[in-house]
């Protein structure tokens, strides 16, 4: 069976992706194990600390080496992506053994999808310069994504209510991965 990796772009535990998440685990069903990453004692990345790695970077890459896939919903903040998330990654880029640049490193390669909620651009710029980090980092991106344009109940009372045809894209986006991995 094969193995995906759900990262949520928000720390929020109630967040909109989050939510959409659930979601699309529930379209995937028995047809893949979902695990979601825990990545919140990951440190800032800094090359003073690299080598040895710390403990949450080498739980974190053990985590991301096991699946066969990762996928990643994420808010837009400010046009982009978070900063721990882009600090995941850019631990994920980092070589495995100290002026080693020639060993793959564990996101080499790695199948990812990309997904997100947010404001009326439902975060295409965030997708977009996330798979341009991604893409650069040498992850195999796939190109179907699915962007949620959050409604009025969501910013009003935190009630994320996903409509049949955004659905329609998660599970078009669900079934594109599960062929893609």
């Amino acid at each position: 069976m094969k193995k995906i990796l759900f990262i949520v772009g928000s720390l929020r535990e109630g967040s909109f992706n989050r939510q959409l998440a659930r979601e699309a685990e529930q379209m995937i069903g028995t047809r893949a194990e979902v695990t979601y990453l825990d990545y919140y004692d990951v440190p800032l990345i800094n090359q003073d600390i690299e080598f040895p790695e710390p403990e949450a970077v080498g739980s974190l890459r053990a985590t991301v080496k096991e699946a066969d896939g990762i996928w990643v919903f994420t808010p837009e903040y400010n046009f982009s992506y978070p900063g721990h998330l882009k600090n995941l990654f850019d631990w994920l880029s980092r070589p495995l053994i100290a002026g080693d640049y020639e060993t793959p490193t564990v996101i080499n390669g790695k199948k990812i999808a990309l997904s997100g909620a947010g404001g009326n651009m439902a975060t295409a710029k965030c997708r977009e310069k996330l798979t341009e980090l991604l893409t650069f980092i040498k992850a195999n991106v796939m190109e179907q994504q699915t962007g949620i344009v959050l409604n009025v109940e969501a910013w009003t009372e935190g009630r994320m209510i996903i409509s049949d045809e955004q659905k329609a894209a998660l599970k078009a986006q669900v079934e594109a991965f599960l062929k893609f991995m």
